[in-house]
């Protein structure tokens, strides 16, 4: 038996209500909110969130990380690597990109499949385009990751029993780098293109489960072409109620990330014994089917996907251009941070990424504030910065900066918990640290 032994989500805390565009960009919006990614995260922070969740409390051992996104910090240098530092992984344990559009993501799951158990897929993505354009209302930024295992550390919850992919080179939808938007050709000529190719992926991938279109328990269709997804679920031959909500009114489209968040989804909404098929559109078509086990009766998401729908707080249209570098702002009237120091973070890889002392690791430890400040002077791209001071459960104190949080919100006596964060960028080198956010779940539910 081979399949997912965990999964993971991280959905940013901010969220924008598209309602609010309209009125600033002169066009655009429309109904609903779209997840927003804050000013101290990118696709490699978010990708580390996602599989500090998948990895919690799970036995498998990883010996290799994919990272999928078509919007990655780096080009010419891995990303992954940083994901790695930040999960603490074996250095034996290669870690990989895979970028360039959102089939990165169905590819990276079919090469943990096939290849040896223990690899973590992610896929993280931040959607956007320009001002006032589809692209910016329809998309979304989120991440997500599942680890592959073979059921010896384990316990298999979703086997894999089936997979097909269909090939074809057309254009619908192109950027080129440097460009803040996507160009797309028309809808209806995706279509035409996607219809067939999604269903001959779909039969190659139900033929080697031995299973029919109409025993489907769940089908998640993922891929920025919502026509074409919307066309492709009523001409599947499965049942209406069993297609996965796509989540386009409150997450939006987090494209490399939507598949795996999706799955998880769906994974969270399954008994014993269900069929799951996840079928990815995307310069092609890819299917996998995966069978849920006894084990996913058991099973607990340390951050359900519900869970985080209903947290979130709201970020304003100005904030978010500001966020995104669309809005040119007056900067901090403080000198900008030097570049940082590749040697230095080079002698201090543990304890910078995976905030590992002396005293053990305190990136999986929560903490209470025992006092604080809000400086309205220091350099931040987004003011006033908190800082506190954090005694972990642990009985370490640490001064940290805190985020997704407003200052009025800060109290002492505030449980905080750790998460991996970009502190700034300067000279194109981002400088990744660990922050402290408030614990919102209740405590002991992740």
């Amino acid at each position: 038996m081979r399949g997912i032994v965990g999964w993971g989500v991280h959905l940013p805390y901010r969220r924008l209500d598209r309602s609010t565009i309209a009125a600033v960009a002169g066009g655009g919006g429309g109904r609903g909110t779209r997840t927003v990614a804050s000013y101290d995260e990118d696709t490699t922070t978010m990708a580390a969130e996602a599989g500090r969740v998948a990895l919690a409390g799970c036995a498998e051992p990883v010996r290799g990380l994919w990272l999928a996104t078509t919007t990655p910090t780096y080009l010419d240098k891995t990303n992954a690597t940083a994901v790695h530092a930040a999960l603490r992984l074996d250095r034996s344990a290669p870690a990989f990109d895979a970028v360039g559009s959102v089939r990165s993501a169905s590819g990276a799951l079919l090469a943990a499949i096939a290849g040896r158990c223990g690899v973590l897929v992610v896929g993280s993505d931040m959607r956007g385009g320009r001002p006032g354009g589809p692209d910016e209302a329809t998309g979304g930024d989120a991440a997500a990751a599942v680890l592959f295992g073979d059921g010896d550390a384990a316990p298999v919850l979703a086997e894999v029993v089936g997979v097909g992919s269909a090939t074809e080179e057309f254009t619908d939808r192109w950027r080129v780098p440097g460009e803040p938007a996507s160009r797309l050709w028309e809808e209806r000529f995706g279509e035409t293109k996607y219809v067939p190719l999604a269903a001959e992926a779909l039969k190659l991938a139900l033929e080697s489960a031995g299973a029919a279109a109409d025993a489907v328990d769940h089908l998640v269709v993922a891929g920025l072409p919502e026509r074409a997804c919307s066309a492709v679920a009523k001409k599947s031959g499965v049942a209406p109620e069993r297609v996965v909500d796509r989540l386009a009114a409150s997450v939006g489209n987090p494209g490399a990330a939507q598949p795996l968040l999706l799955l998880a989804s769906a994974l969270e909404r399954s008994s014993p014994g269900q069929q799951i098929v996840l079928l990815v559109l995307s310069d092609g078509a890819d299917a996998i089917v995966f069978r849920t086990t006894d084990a996913i009766a058991g099973h607990q998401a340390a951050r359900p996907v519900a869970a985080q729908l209903a947290e979130g707080a709201p970020v304003t249209y100005g904030r978010y251009l500001a966020w995104r570098g669309l809005l040119p702002v007056e900067p901090p009237r403080r000198p900008e941070p030097a570049r940082p120091s590749a040697s230095a973070a080079g002698r201090s890889t543990d304890w910078k990424f995976g905030l590992t002392g002396p005293q053990g690791v305190l990136a999986d430890q929560r903490g209470t504030v025992t006092t604080f400040t809000v400086d309205k002077l220091a350099y931040s791209p987004s003011p006033p910065v908190v800082f506190a001071v954090v005694d972990f459960d642990d009985g370490t104190r640490l001064p940290v900066e805190l985020t997704d949080v407003d200052a009025d919100e800060v109290a002492i006596g505030m449980r905080v918990e750790m998460t991996f964060r970009r502190l700034f960028t300067a000279d194109g080198i981002a400088n990744y640290f660990w922050k402290a956010r408030p614990v919102r779940a209740p405590e002991g539910n992740g």
